[in-house]
């Protein structure tokens, strides 16, 4: 039997044992969270000589693990996804889960490199790029965005955040024509599902460059101010900062270089500047300031590509679950 990457990872993680396995879970990414959780969902029971397989190839290649019979399941992929990541983000990856088992249109272009997918969907309609991005991860979503001619960014957009319900049919038809043109095999979904609407947007949104951010919520404020804040309000922005506890600081700053640092609160308010400098050091405090004082005036364009490295940072972590990001407005929480 020829398994891939993750039905392989999926297997070591079903002998590895529900409370082992949820510690591993945790420290993934979102996207490979949930392939394995798929894989996990569709293996209601694994063969002994395919699990010995894979993990006499796994101890191997990491001189470690105990060959033992394991069931899966998607009840028991449900209960490790909770475990790993809390009740919440397990819904949500449970949610897309339901799409994933049943087999994605647009499967063929999740490992196509953006360019690939740009050349493929130049020259088709916005609503026909809305519905592929729509389909598509948000990192790779997002990188494809990146391409898109200025003029087509925001009309794109606007048609994701306004897109609900998608017709299966329709799909079927993009993703055939697509298809063809690609030379790959699809497997069709059966049934529509919901893959448009805000939270996509949010999510492509969050993985663009400061640039394309910047560009296609501006465009989209002019088209329509109030689904522009909606999708402000959702995301992440370096001023949110001053909303992280301490702790999630102090482990922002632990993976942020200094010179970075520096270039990133030019300009910025005093909240923010409070925020970061009472969560470094005496010493580190003095290197920061002292950074900023020796490096003048700088471009605004170094500033933003630094805010938006330490926003991706933040996002990275949120998303592997090791800080919680609370926007204004929303309930503390407690312990």
């Amino acid at each position: 039997m020829k398994l891939t990457s993750s039905q392989k990872a999926a297997v070591v993680l079903l002998q590895l044992g529900h409370e082992r396995a949820t510690k591993v879970l945790a420290l993934l990414d979102e996207n490979e969270v949930e392939d394995i959780s798929a894989e996990i969902a569709r293996m209601e029971t694994i063969p002994n000589d395919v699990a010995d397989a894979v993990l006499v190839e796994f101890y191997e290649e990491a001189n470690g693990g105990v060959p033992v019979a394991g069931h899966g399941g998607l009840e028991y992929a449900q209960r490790l996804l909770e475990d790993a990541l809390g009740t919440e983000r397990a819904s949500l990856v449970m949610g897309r889960l339901a799409t994933l088992l049943a087999g994605q249109p647009f499967d063929f272009l999740q490992q196509a490199e953006p360019r690939q997918v740009l050349s493929l969907i130049n020259g088709e309609h916005p609503q026909t790029m809305a519905v592929v991005l729509a389909h598509l991860r948000p990192d790779r979503a997002s990188a494809i965005m990146a391409g898109l001619p200025p003029a087509d960014r925001a009309d794109v957009a606007m048609r994701i955040a306004t897109m609900e319900q998608a017709n299966p049919d329709a799909v079927g038809i993009v993703a055939d024509a697509l298809q063809r043109r690609a030379g790959h095999l699809l497997t069709a979904g059966e049934s529509g599902a919901t893959v448009g609407g805000i939270q996509p947007l949010v999510d492509i949104l969050n993985r663009a460059d400061p640039n394309t951010e910047k560009q296609i919520l501006e465009e989209l404020g002019a088209r329509d101010e109030a689904l522009a804040d909606q999708v402000r309000s959702l995301m992440f922005t370096f001023e949110d900062v001053v909303h992280l506890d301490d702790r999630a600081v102090q482990l922002v700053l632990r993976q942020t270089e200094g010179p970075g640092l520096a270039l990133a609160l030019k300009g910025a308010s005093a909240d923010v500047t409070d925020k970061i400098t009472r969560n470094l050091s005496e010493r580190a405090r003095e290197n920061l300031l002292e950074e900023m004082e020796i490096s003048g005036a700088v471009r605004i364009s170094e500033v933003h590509d630094a805010r938006g490295a330490i926003v991706k940072t933040i996002r990275a972590l949120e998303e592997s679950g090791q800080i919680v990001v609370r926007r204004e407005g929303e309930d503390e929480y407690v312990s």
